[in-house]
């Protein structure tokens, strides 16, 4: 009896001890799926400010809000790279989505962002990074984004025409614009910002770049087939 009682306890304990390996081994995998790109949609960038060879074999969707202060940090470490790596050598067509989580202020920007776009896209890029290097280190929160700021901002590219963009602003003029930018956003999924979608695939961290060129170099082999 005492012999039965024994292999018993020594069974639960293995039976124990391998439930728990499956569970860690589970958990293990879990973790790795989780680190991996997620799969969502190509995103249909029709329209939207892009640089890079329109034939590039990867495309790379940004979305983003220039009120938000890990955009601007994306932009300063990740984006240089990006465009050094990939964009510049043509395999990389890079495009911004507008995403308007901070309201109002978010909204301005991107009308003013989509007027520049519009009337004079040579001087879009330089407007967007000039916008988002205007974004305050401390209290990003308060309020910064108004049309004086941008306003002040335009005054120092002769090629965009004030008295248009501040007309713009002012009519909400390309709120048609923004507004296929916020189905786009909804489409996705998009819950925070930046995110960072290459090829339809969404990347878990927007600031590992290492990531972000293993998945672009995994999108270019598939081109390559």
């Amino acid at each position: 009896m005492k012999q039965n009682k024994n292999s018993n306890m020594k069974f639960i304990v293995v039976l124990t001890l391998a439930v728990v390996l499956i569970l860690a081994a589970v958990a293990v995998l879990s973790n790795k799926q989780e680190s991996l790109p997620t799969d969502i949609k190509q995103i249909d960038v029709t329209g939207q400010p892009s640089l890079g060879e329109k034939d590039a074999p990867v495309t790379v969707v940004e979305f983003g809000d220039f009120k938000c202060p890990s955009c601007k940090t994306w932009g300063e470490i990740i984006y240089p790279k990006l465009v050094n790596d990939y964009i510049d050598t043509g395999k990389v067509n890079f495009s911004f989505v507008n995403v308007l989580f901070h309201g109002k202020e978010s909204t301005l920007g991107s009308i003013a962002a989509e007027s520049v776009y519009e009337r004079n896209p040579d001087a879009y890029w330089t407007f967007h990074q000039a916008l988002f290097d205007a974004q305050p280190v401390e209290n990003h929160d308060g309020l910064w984004i108004t049309p004086e700021k941008i306003l002040e901002i335009a005054s120092a590219y002769p090629e965009i025409d004030q008295t248009l963009l501040k007309e713009d602003m002012e009519k909400e003029a390309t709120m048609e614009s923004v507004k296929i930018d916020e189905a786009l956003v909804r489409e996705a999924g998009i819950s925070m910002t930046p995110s960072i979608v290459i090829n339809g695939r969404m990347m878990e961290d927007p600031f590992d770049y290492e990531a972000i060129k293993s998945a672009i170099e995994q999108e270019m082999m598939v081109c390559q087939h």
